[in-house]
């Protein structure tokens, strides 16, 4: 019984989508269950074609069935890496204030091309918006930090930097909001 119960723990949805798609016949055709896998995932959400290859080589479907189905999905407009991009993008700017450097990142890690990403970035980044943005995540960072434990001017600059670098902001955009939003807290 807890081998059972540790067995279906151990599947992965991957997993359970293939063995729907391949139902019970043992050879099924592997083009249509790369359809039904790619399907699944898309359905739940966007994913990059690089992803859904990845997907596909886990679950161990033929590499020329898995092309002909994304092929396929391409066609239809279901994958389309430029859309998945741009809304990435917009999503991860608009959730988490993250900048150019970091989104860079994580398309590239999502199998997008250099070009695309960079047509993606220039489209969507604007020099503006990007310190909009950064004061907004170092004002909500102060208030946090006001109910805290007081620190000295220092100590919260060097927090506040910190924690827009790892967002991806450069250190001039970084340190010219820091000392900006400080300088009207303290009044300065």
């Amino acid at each position: 019984m807890a081998r059972a119960a540790r067995a279906a723990r151990e599947r992965s949805p991957e997993s359970d989508a293939f063995a729907e798609a391949a139902g019970s016949e043992a050879d099924a055709d592997p083009v249509e269950v790369a359809k039904q896998i790619v399907l699944n995932q898309i359905s739940a959400s966007a994913k990059s074609r690089h992803q859904l290859e990845q997907v596909l080589a886990r679950r161990e479907v033929p590499a020329d069935a898995a092309e002909q189905a994304l092929d396929r999905f391409t066609e239809l407009g279901y994958i389309d890496d430029a859309a998945f991009a741009r809304a990435w993008v917009e999503s991860r700017q608009r959730t988490r204030g993250l900048a150019a450097p970091a989104l860079r990142r994580e398309l590239r890690d999502k199998g997008i091309t250099a070009d695309l990403i960079n047509d993606v970035l220039l489209a969507c980044a604007d020099g503006d918006a990007e310190r909009v943005a950064a004061g907004e995540l170092v004002d909500k960072k102060l208030r946090a930090m006001r109910s805290g434990r007081p620190v000295d001017r220092d100590t919260a600059t060097r927090r506040l930097v910190s924690m827009l670098a790892r967002k991806g902001y450069n250190a001039s955009v970084a340190y010219g909001v820091v000392r900006e939003r400080l300088d009207l807290v303290s009044g300065d």
